[in-house]
């Protein structure tokens, strides 16, 4: 059976309609570059409100970032 191509309905061999190639080719990427801090979700916020571990210049950390 063939699944595929950029969108379901298509018969492209190249490209297949399940697994984790599927669920990239419809994932749009999303950037926070310049977003304001009140903007951004709690797991990227500089105060860390979440407490959780986050990987800063190579070292695991749960620190604020200082602006």
């Amino acid at each position: 059976m063939n699944h595929g191509g950029p969108y379901p309905a298509t018969t492209d061999v190249r490209y297949t309609s399940v697994g984790t190639a599927a669920m990239l080719r419809f994932a749009r990427p999303h950037c926070y570059q310049g977003y304001p801090e009140a903007l951004l979700p709690p797991e990227l916020r500089n105060a860390n409100p979440l407490n959780i571990q986050r990987l800063l210049d190579g070292k695991l950390t749960r620190e604020a970032i200082q602006g």
